[in-house]
């Protein structure tokens, strides 16, 4: 009886190839933070990282051109007093993005069209409700300004950002 030796395979013979330091993003304290969500987001303009922080939550918004080693001094986007536990991309407008944290509370922040000069620590919109911490937020993929975010608490909340209430009494 014959064995087969080599297995068969179409990725046999493909091989990955590191990127060069001038084309990653260097030197960011990622967050520790143990809780299932992803700790990036990405769109066409913006790379938003969750980072270490003291003191309450915060995180980088980088333009996807500034590539290399980031300065321990760059601006964040810092207004929690709980770490972040999830960030979103508003799918509509480049420029918002929104997070969720342990402190209760979503917020919505406007980012300049340039990136961040400064660190941002207002946000556009305080989103509460919950009565736990807040883990994971999704924008609506085609409702302009619907925002649904759920945590520890055996809650959906589904909030309009332009009124900053929860949109069904129940929720």
């Amino acid at each position: 009886m014959l064995r087969r030796v080599v297995r068969q395979s179409k990725f046999r013979h493909v091989f990955g190839q590191a990127v060069k330091n001038d084309q990653c993003y260097d030197d960011i304290r990622v967050s520790r933070v143990t809780w299932d969500s992803s700790f990036c987001a990405v769109n066409p303009k913006f790379v938003a990282i969750i980072i270490e922080a003291s003191g309450g939550g915060a995180f980088l918004v980088l333009p996807l051109h500034k590539t290399g080693r980031i300065d321990k001094s760059y601006p964040t986007v810092c207004g929690h007093t709980g770490p972040v536990l999830d960030i979103d991309w508003c799918p509509h407008n480049d420029q918002v993005i929104a997070s969720g944290s342990e402190d209760c509370t979503v917020m919505v922040w406007q980012i300049p069209e340039n990136g961040l000069v400064t660190s941002l620590s207002e946000p556009v919109v305080v989103l509460e409700g919950h009565s736990k911490r807040v883990g994971i937020i999704s924008w609506h993929p085609t409702a302009r300004n619907v925002l649904l975010s759920a945590g520890e608490s055996p809650k959906i909340k589904y909030f309009a950002t332009s009124t900053s209430y929860a949109v069904h009494p129940s929720t």
